[in-house]
């Protein structure tokens, strides 16, 4: 249990409204921020102007999965007040509280750094990364439907990378019956690849072997879909880049060349934000658990 835990959530989309709910089973009172059109209520949840929040007593503050823009901008889909988090609110916050976000950027690391409080990105977690390609890997599918007139049985499918949500697709894909070619630079990834029944290539090859692709999924956060790349493509290939912005992919040239491309990080977030929401609201719950256990500790 959460009891006696105050803990502020700052801005979001339909994901945090399971954090939200999961949070107030546990019995921690919450502060919401960035909530006013919200219809929802949640018992023992209070929401509140940014400019109202009581920071001294925070114990955990909980941001969005894309954490703050590089000018400190919250993102939130139930309010119209720009929410701006700084330095000096962090300030104001215990010593022990602690931030939480999905991922962070040069913003949120200086205002946590100047402020001394820990900054937890989740989604550099393993069992978040693992626990979300579960929906992006159908959001994946669905767009591959939408986006072409033939089946993905039969079709041609390489993937970039075969890190956690790499080999989720490269796995899910060939089980829909796609012949399934897997770049990646690491022998023990290519060593992978072939024991999962897959074509292994080295990412160096990747020209050579995009000759024939009828669909490429990235999921590398570097430009490795060049110009070059693009230009080996047959005309009816498909692109898409799960990888986090701008993508790892020169759209300008795809675009030139008339080969579509689509941009899509945070897939889970869109088709399954309820289950998405649901497995942050997991991990935060015992990362919040854990925190009051160790500071109840010290108190003893």
């Amino acid at each position: 249990m959460l009891t006696g835990m105050q803990i502020a959530v700052i801005g979001g989309d339909a994901r945090q409204l399971e954090i939200i709910r999961k949070l107030t089973e546990l019995d921690a009172r919450l502060s919401l921020i960035g909530f006013e059109q919200l219809d929802h209520a949640f018992t023992g949840a209070v929401k509140e102007k940014l400019d109202e929040v009581d920071f001294s007593n925070m114990d955990a503050l909980i941001l969005p999965v894309p954490g703050t823009n590089l000018e400190g901008h919250v993102e939130t889909i139930f309010s119209n007040e720009k929410v701006i988090l700084t330095a000096e609110m962090l300030l104001k916050t215990p010593e022990h509280c602690t931030i939480y976000s999905g991922i962070s950027n040069a913003y949120l690391n200086g205002i946590t750094t100047e402020a001394n409080r820990p900054l937890i990105q989740l989604f550099e977690r393993d069992d978040v990364a693992i626990y979300n390609s579960i929906p992006t890997v159908e959001g994946t599918i669905m767009m591959a439907i939408q986006h072409t007139d033939f089946t993905i049985h039969g079709s041609n499918i390489t993937v970039l990378g075969l890190g956690r949500v790499g080999m989720s697709v490269a796995r899910t894909f060939h089980a829909l019956g796609a012949k399934i070619k897997v770049g990646a630079r690491k022998t023990e990834h290519l060593a992978r690849i072939t024991e999962m029944g897959l074509t292994p290539f080295h990412l160096n090859e990747v020209e050579q072997q995009v000759k024939d692709t009828d669909i490429l999924i990235n999921t590398i956060p570097l430009l490795i879909v060049t110009a070059s790349v693009i230009s080996k493509m047959p005309a009816h290939t498909l692109i898409i880049d799960l990888a986090s912005k701008p993508g790892g992919t020169d759209f300008r040239y795809a675009e030139k060349r008339g080969i579509k491309a689509l941009l899509a990080p945070g897939l889970p977030g869109i088709v399954a934000p309820k289950t998405a929401g649901q497995i942050l609201a997991n991990v935060l719950a015992q990362l919040l658990q854990d925190d009051l256990g160790k500071r109840k500790g010290k108190i003893k």
